[in-house]
């Protein structure tokens, strides 16, 4: 149609929960790799990769769940924000 506008989808939200995890096992694997090559045991590299291991899983198991509470609840991402005025306005 002559002069109708077509307004374009708003961009939808990054999915950052996915991002962090991603970087949180990069680290998983590139920590104990430095680790080994500035000298550490092998042992102790394999000690440090199972606990950033074990924080990792945590992390996303309270990231998910979190998500599927504020799915279920209706809450907005961000949510946490306010109108009212803080003592910093």
């Amino acid at each position: 149609m002559p002069g109708h506008r077509s307004t374009p989808a708003p961009p939808s939200a990054p999915d950052t929960v996915n991002d962090v995890i991603r970087w949180a096992v990069f680290s998983c694997v590139l920590v104990p790799v430095v680790l080994v090559w500035y000298g550490t045991s092998l042992a102790g590299a394999t000690g440090a990769a199972l606990g950033l291991a074990a924080v990792t899983a945590a992390c996303r198991f309270l990231l998910r769940r979190s998500e599927r509470c504020a799915a279920r609840c209706g809450v907005q991402r961000g949510g946490r924000h306010t109108r009212r005025r803080t003592p910093v306005d």
